[in-house]
């Protein structure tokens, strides 16, 4: 069984997306620690509306958060504290795909815990999901560094949205990591858009 954290450079990337299309593609389960907002329409319901074999498991969130913010504030508003003992990764015998929230510097707490600080107690490497913008290479950069940092395996970088080959192509040689995908950026998302974006991405599975 593997366990693999996906993280983006920072929000509204397409993790959410890209993680149906992960799902979908290789029948992982899903599981979403914390749900910071959007509780009648989260994320892990999302992604179940729009997978559609029926082998995948969606496990319960952790925490679920009412105010869309950082999860350190959203447990604040809700009178709790999160910490980062309260985690642990669903028992399953199938390969799991974990989404993070934001990117990899969003604090879970008061105390100085951060999201980064998460992957390597409920999983076994990561996925960074990167979106072609003006800044988005320091942004990639800076993620791929701070994951390297704490020594968090990088099973690849997946781009969402319009391609930029020169972006691209100057992260992935600097940090010879290998290209999971480029997805196009999809509108008025269902099931049939993720099973055909399944075949954007390549395997990360040995």
């Amino acid at each position: 069984m593997k366990k693999v954290f996906l993280t983006g450079i920072g929000t509204e990337v397409g993790k959410t997306v890209i993680s149906a299309i992960l799902v979908e593609k290789f029948k992982m389960d899903y599981w979403k620690p914390v749900q910071a907002g959007e509780l009648d329409y989260s994320d892990s319901m999302k992604v179940r509306e729009w997978v559609q074999n029926k082998d995948s498991v969606f496990h319960e969130e952790r925490y679920r958060l009412k105010t869309p913010a950082s999860p350190h504030f959203a447990a604040e508003v809700d009178q709790i504290q999160i910490e980062l003992g309260d985690f642990e990764a669903p028992q399953t015998s199938n390969n799991l795909l974990i989404e993070g929230a934001g990117g990899l510097m969003v604090p879970l707490n008061s105390k100085g815990d951060l999201i980064i600080d998460l992957i390597p107690k409920v999983a076994d490497s990561a996925i960074l999901v990167s979106r072609n913008y003006l800044g988005s290479i320091n942004h990639t950069m800076l993620s791929i560094e701070a994951l390297k940092s704490r020594g968090i395996e990088i099973e690849g970088v997946i781009f969402n949205g319009e391609p930029n080959e020169a972006t691209e192509e100057i992260i992935l040689e600097k940090y010879e990591l290998k290209c999971l995908g480029k997805v196009p950026l999809l509108s008025n998302i269902d099931s049939l858009k993720i099973k055909e974006a399944c075949s954007f991405i390549e395997s990360f599975f040995n």
